[in-house]
């Protein structure tokens, strides 16, 4: 394993199977963004998105009480230099932080796989909203304090409601600070697929990316990408397109991969 030591708010191992560990790793302030944080992900994502061996990511966050309550509203009230701050309106958002931390928005089609404790909140939904897999300890709690504050939830519930049912995103959006969502509500709801014992988390996290990074990475990242941009499609749209994304990495006449050697074996299947 190697330490990528080039960011300030993020630690970043690569592991020897081509899983990249991505830890948010600002406990103080329960992991919430800032603008260097935004700053680390617009580099790793593009790092992401062209090493050819990084073929699966785990993000996950540093210390025990949050993943991360969203933006950090110290930098909003003290650093008016900021870009992106209106300081005539500090708690009105002047540009989407979504475009630096979402992966998929980052044209990132590798998977990833979000490993969540404690509090998950508001913005931190930029990030679990576009993980391919999310699973979470029983002590984790979702919930999105925008209307509690004064502010619309627009852009998180908008991008949850893909993957919520939705009368989840509205509860969740319209209780705010009133109200969380446990861990088994956020499974039942479709956002987390998984409850894993706190301290068998990372290892669980850790063994479904490196699952998902032994397989043939054309194929995995083509499966990822047809099917996130199936959602910007009409369903006879999309499915008149899915044959396309079929043929790439899957040359017609030509064995990829030994199909008996491709059998998984049984130690990480639960």
């Amino acid at each position: 394993m190697s330490s990528d030591s080039q960011y300030d708010t993020i630690l970043v191992d690569d592991r020897d199977d081509g899983v990249t560990v991505v830890t948010l790793n600002r406990p103080d302030r329960l992991n919430a963004f800032d603008t260097a944080m935004r700053a680390d992900f617009r580099r790793l994502w593009a790092r992401v998105r062209d090493d050819v061996d990084v073929r699966a990511v785990v993000l996950r966050a540093a210390g025990e009480r949050a993943f991360s309550t969203g933006l950090d509203v110290t930098e909003r009230t003290t650093d008016n230099d900021s870009p992106w701050v209106d300081v005539t309106a500090p708690f009105a958002e002047t540009e989407d932080p979504g475009h630096d931390l979402s992966p998929k928005r980052n044209q990132v089609w590798k998977p990833v796989v979000a490993a969540v404790r404690g509090m998950c909140a508001g913005g931190a939904f930029y990030w679990i909203a576009e993980c391919d897999i999310v699973i979470c300890s029983p002590d984790a709690t979702f919930f999105d304090p925008h209307v509690t504050y004064g502010m619309v939830a627009a852009l998180e519930p908008i991008a949850l409601s893909y993957r919520m049912h939705m009368s989840d995103v509205l509860r969740m959006s319209l209780l705010g600070l009133h109200e969380r969502l446990s861990a088994e509500t956020a499974r039942s709801s479709g956002l987390v697929s998984e409850v894993v014992a706190a301290d068998e988390l990372d290892a669980r996290a850790l063994q479904l990316a490196s699952a998902i990074a032994s397989q043939p990475a054309a194929a995995v990242e083509g499966t990822v990408k047809a099917i996130w941009q199936s959602m910007d499609a009409a369903r006879n749209q999309a499915l008149s397109t899915a044959l396309l994304y079929t043929q790439v990495g899957n040359p017609v006449g030509t064995a990829t991969v030994d199909r008996a050697a491709a059998k998984p074996s049984q130690w990480w299947l639960r």
